[in-house]
């Protein structure tokens, strides 16, 4: 049989619903017909998507490997039938929080002298990939390891670590931080975007607790607070600053990369350009 939109849009809404009821009701559609579109697409693809067995549905590991491959395929129909496409082809680059930092104003106002014909769209996205393996943008500015398979990356500076803490926190009186000086307090962990994870330290030496949020602005929330430290890179002080924030250089932890992310396969045609000018606007040391 043909696989249509309405086979992946329908197992998209059972996936972000767990419930083929709820899913059903939003898509206007009766159970029955939204469970014989499910085992459609199931029987196409040869593999078990949805695990039945509990009164709340999961996914099962092809399932969670084939949402995103629905979502950036939606994600791509719907970008090729925007009118708007017709005039302009935009290229959207995610990031998931301080883009390309010091550089990121140099980077878009550079863009547009040079490129007036194509729009940078710069997304905030709090996903691991930055909306990329969704089809939510053509490119990303990630930081870390990215192990996300059917991605290409090119590397673009290293940043120093730094911490983030509250103005009266007894650390703010020290010059440089080291791990071990955060051991005997909490660590706010951003787990979605977050380029640290209780591993950054010896094992015999971790912190004594931890607090776990899933965006940047929560993690901000919870510093300013006073309720936990926070460990983040060099390109967050410049762009955010609050007067309840201090920020302190971590001396003994390793520099975190940054990459030009983005998908394999056919893309947008001004991938290349936005790699190129990147990487002239850090040689060029413009911030």
């Amino acid at each position: 049989m043909t696989i249509e939109l309405r086979h992946l849009r329908a197992f998209l809404a059972i996936a972000e619903e767990g419930n083929v009821t709820r899913a059903a009701t939003r898509l206007h559609l009766g159970q029955p017909a939204l469970s014989r579109t499910l085992r459609q697409l199931e029987d196409h693809l040869g593999a078990r998507l949805v695990d039945r067995s509990t009164h709340h549905l999961e996914l099962t590991a092809e399932g969670h490997v084939f949402r995103d491959k629905a979502l950036a395929a939606l994600a791509a129909v719907e970008t090729t039938l925007d009118p708007r496409g017709l005039r302009s082809w935009p290229l959207r680059l995610g990031h998931t929080w301080a883009a390309l930092g010091d550089h990121t104003i140099p980077l878009l106002r550079r863009w547009d002298q040079t490129r007036p014909g194509i729009p940078l769209e710069l997304l905030r996205i709090d996903d691991r990939t930055a909306g990329l393996t969704q089809g939510k943008v053509d490119a990303a500015l990630l930081r870390g390891a990215v192990t996300t398979a059917g991605l290409r990356t090119e590397p673009l500076l290293s940043e120093e670590r730094v911490v983030v803490m509250p103005a009266g926190s007894p650390l703010a009186t020290l010059p440089r931080i080291t791990l071990a000086d955060l051991a005997a307090h909490p660590i706010a962990l951003n787990t979605v975007s977050g380029t640290t994870t209780t591993d950054l330290w010896p094992p015999t030496a971790r912190p004594v607790a931890t607090i776990e949020v899933t965006n940047t602005d929560e993690w901000f929330i919870a510093i300013a607070a006073g309720r936990a430290l926070g460990v983040s890179t060099s390109a967050t002080p410049s762009n955010y600053t609050h007067p309840s924030l201090v920020y302190r250089p971590l001396a003994d932890a390793p520099t975190v990369p940054v990459v030009l992310a983005w998908r394999e396969g056919p893309g947008h045609p001004a991938i290349p350009d936005l790699l190129a000018l990147a990487r002239e606007v850090l040689a060029d040391g413009s911030g």
